[in-house]
């Protein structure tokens, strides 16, 4: 299969001022994960970063002008930490370090060499493989059928309570495991803003390695006043949506 290279790998959109959503329209739905660069005064923050396929550095540079990036992984699976490596700045909780460091289960690009986990979770969300999981190509040299998700070193490992300071906001770290050991969610109670990684999104179902601990999170999340929910993937929801989310996935 002979694939195009595209000028811009990553499509983004401001869903308020200072805040923008990016993403890979380029890669298999299944693979698709949001972006979130915040602008701070002081430094700005990135939570989450891609596949790791195309450069993300030069992009959220552009946009911060000079001030510094802290990237934030809000959990250690491989569509939201294959750009991490790029970033001086490289936050994640204690509990997923491990999985950061080691490149557990790494994503490829080529159906052949899927792992039989891999393609059990992408059949759990309603995605079939195709051949090869991307539709162009980010530069001339990228090697297909060589790509695996980057091993990281963080710089920074993060327990609950904890705060990312930009200047004129802070965000506090919510440990909440159940989706992975270390899954976190970045909370700022002035602007109700929350980013909520893979622990709660829309319109798919949402997978709990440990169940009961996926709860007590779920329940943790539900009575925040949110204005806001920038999520790991699909779109972004506001308060009423997000309790009708958490006590869905609490009955199932």
């Amino acid at each position: 299969m002979e694939l195009s290279v595209v000028e811009r790998w990553f499509a983004a959109r401001e869903v308020r001022d200072g805040l923008t959503l990016l993403w890979e329209p380029h890669v298999d739905p299944y693979l698709i994960s949001n972006i979130w660069h915040l602008r701070g005064s002081e430094r700005d923050l990135l939570v989450d970063t891609g596949n790791g396929l195309g450069r993300l550095r030069p992009v959220i540079e552009a946009a911060a002008r000079g001030r510094p990036v802290i990237a934030v992984a809000t959990h250690a699976h491989f569509d939201h930490v294959g750009g991490l490596t790029e970033f001086d700045d490289r936050w994640i909780h204690r509990a997923d370090a491990p999985a950061l460091r080691g490149a557990e289960d790494p994503l490829r690009l080529r159906r052949s060499d899927l792992s039989p986990a891999f393609l059990a979770d992408m059949a759990f969300y309603g995605f079939a493989p195709p051949e090869v999981l991307v539709h162009a190509l980010p530069r001339p040299d990228f090697d297909v059928a060589g790509f695996r998700t980057p091993a990281c070193q963080p710089t920074r490992l993060l327990e609950d309570g904890d705060r990312v300071e930009l200047g004129d906001r802070s965000f506090v770290v919510l440990h909440v495991p159940g989706h992975t050991p270390g899954s976190l969610a970045l909370w700022d109670g002035s602007s109700g803003v929350l980013f909520t990684g893979d622990t709660v999104y829309a319109d798919d179902p949402v997978s709990g390695a440990d169940r009961d601990a996926f709860h007590r999170s779920l329940r943790r999340l539900r009575d925040l006043p949110v204005s806001l929910v920038c999520a790991g993937h699909n779109r972004p929801i506001g308060p009423e949506e997000l309790v009708r989310i958490i006590d869905g996935l609490l009955r199932g």
